[in-house]
């Protein structure tokens, strides 16, 4: 009795029209080789099983092709059948992770002189190349160099950061996506069709959500789903062999999180913790939530029919507005990654649930409120009246100009607008509170920035303060962006340093837009109080303004 071939083998494609995904870098190459216009040395990068080797292996065979150079190489004849079986003898593949050494490298480049012994070029592919050794980098440069006209080079990396810009500036690079839930779904949809194996859909989508972007694992995940389910992929077999659990668990936190209930919050994380779910694997499974709201809400038709928690997430994408969601998924993969920091998980679990109960805007916590009568233009008004009486048309009110308070400003380098050609940036003082209206913050590096004053900037090194009240702002993830943006908007490297200090008196933009924000109260509570039409229903009708219910717009 014959051994089973494993799916990921049995189906891993042939040619470019059988691979799903990746049609940018399949389009490229096929243009490449249809003008013959080759390079000798081609970077694929991406993470694991998104078909990096799969298209190395393909490209060789295009290459290689007794039919000649095409991007649709024949499959049948000498050439491409012994590169499909392994066994072609100008096809040399390396793993790089097993011979990191120079010597390693330097026979393969020695051999790399000789002519190809039955095909058209020698082809060598080095996976996960970054692992090599700089000295074996340095012996590959000069073949880089210098290629001999029939060889041709193709990496493969997951980390292309660690290859040396020398050896990256040489090749042409491509980077592999990893390939969506919906694509992995339907491929194996296909492969189970081919293979006539029952399933349901809903096990399916548990695969291909679990493969993370990968088809090998994908397949891989398949092949022991139909062993462990005796021929039938069925979903709550696999629910159990992938140790996934109900995840109602997380629609309901987003929904008291959305009613501001903290006690309700905690009774769910102790709930969990009762029934062991791993705190650290929940927060990657609340950002996937969060990411198939934020699709909901940007593009509904994202979210298939079939997809059994449509209706949920189409609801919570009309409760929450897409800036929750952008900031509760920046909390959501941070906290997963401070986790270990954490004196344990539940701490670091519900800590990053209270960060999104306390970082949920105002206006969001008060949409569930009672809404007061609107009044046009600048206010909002709400004018209880007695039940017996209509009330009529309300005017507009007259709103006067709301004192603005200036920010600080520190007198430092040249502020220069975004660089653009042949113009010269206007040397004028530093205005932290008007740049940061300049740069492309995300949510939470933009309330860092709105909780620190300008301290100094020289030499190209920015210095801010920051109360250490306001130290939980202060994140990794929100500082590397704040400099990013920084960087890019002067577009020169700019080095940030953020120092604590215990002057809490600082009048940081935070503190500026709450004063602006406050005037404008101010100045709306005695615009209404002062209105023609509401003393009248006050003095006629025994009419009261609603308190705290003037809202400033």
């Amino acid at each position: 009795m014959s051994a089973t071939t494993v799916l990921a083998r049995k189906w891993r494609p042939k040619n470019f029209a059988q691979l799903a995904g990746q049609t940018h870098v399949v389009q490229a190459l096929g243009n490449a080789l249809a003008q013959n216009r080759l390079h000798h040395a081609y970077l694929f990068t991406g993470t694991r099983g998104v078909g990096k080797t799969t298209i190395a292996r393909i490209f060789a065979k295009s290459l290689n092709c007794e039919t000649g150079i095409t991007a649709t190489p024949c499959g049948v004849c000498g050439a491409c059948t012994e590169i499909d079986a392994g066994r072609f003898v100008d096809l040399i593949e390396l793993d790089a992770a097993s011979n990191t050494q120079v010597d390693n490298m330097r026979e393969l480049l020695e051999s790399a002189l000789y002519a190809p012994s039955s095909g058209r070029f020698k082809v060598y592919i080095i996976d996960e190349v970054h692992m090599l050794s700089k000295s074996a980098f340095n012996a590959m440069l000069k073949t880089l160099e210098e290629p001999p006209a029939h060889v041709k080079f193709i990496l493969a990396t997951t980390d292309p950061q660690k290859i040396p810009v020398t050896v990256l500036s040489r090749c042409l690079q491509f980077n592999l996506k990893q390939l969506t839930p919906a694509l992995i779904l339907a491929h194996l949809q296909f492969v189970l069709g081919e293979e006539k194996i029952p399933f349901e859909t809903g096990a399916l989508q548990l695969v291909a959500r679990a493969a993370q972007g990968s088809m090998r694992d994908a397949l891989s995940l398949l092949d022991q789903a139909i062993a462990y389910s005796l021929g039938k992929v069925d979903e709550a077999i696999v629910r159990t062999m992938l140790g996934a659990i109900d995840q109602s668990y997380l629609f309901d936190l987003l929904v008291v999180l959305r009613a501001g209930d903290g006690v309700a919050l905690l009774r769910i994380a102790d709930d969990m913790a009762l029934r062991s779910i791993a705190f650290e694997a929940a927060l990657q499974d609340l950002a996937s939530l969060l990411h198939r709201i934020a699709l909901a809400q940007t593009v509904p038709q994202a979210i298939a029919e079939d997809e059994p928690e449509r209706a949920r997430l189409l609801e919570l994408a009309q409760q929450f507005t897409a800036e929750e969601i952008q900031l509760n998924y920046q909390i959501a993969i941070h906290g997963r990654n401070e986790i270990e920091l954490a004196p344990d998980e539940y701490a670091g679990f519900t800590m990053a649930l209270l960060r999104m109960l306390a970082f949920t805007p105002q206006s969001a916590k008060a949409a569930s409120e009672p809404r007061p009568l609107v009044a046009q233009h600048k206010v909002v008004a709400a004018v209880l009246v007695s039940e017996t009486v209509a009330l009529k048309p309300m005017p507009p009110p007259v709103v006067a100009p709301v004192p603005v308070i200036a920010p600080m400003s520190v007198a430092a380098e040249p502020l220069p607008k975004p660089v653009v050609p042949e113009q010269t940036p206007t040397p004028t003082d530093l205005d932290w509170n008007a740049l940061l209206s300049q740069l492309k913050l995300q949510a939470m590096a933009l309330q860092l920035a709105k909780n620190c004053v300008l301290a100094s900037f020289a030499d190209s090194r920015l210095v801010l303060h920051l109360a250490p009240s306001k130290k939980i702002s202060q994140t990794k993830m929100a500082q590397e962006n704040l400099q990013s943006a920084l960087v890019e908007y002067f577009g020169r490297p700019i080095k940030l340093a953020i120092e604590l200090t215990g002057n809490v008196s600082m009048v940081t933009p935070a503190v500026v837009e709450q004063q602006v924000k406050q005037a404008r109260q101010e100045q709306a509570d005695l615009t209404i109080a002062n209105d023609d039409f509401v003393r009248q229903a006050q003095a006629e009708l025994g009419a009261q303004l609603v308190e705290n219910s003037i809202k400033a717009i």
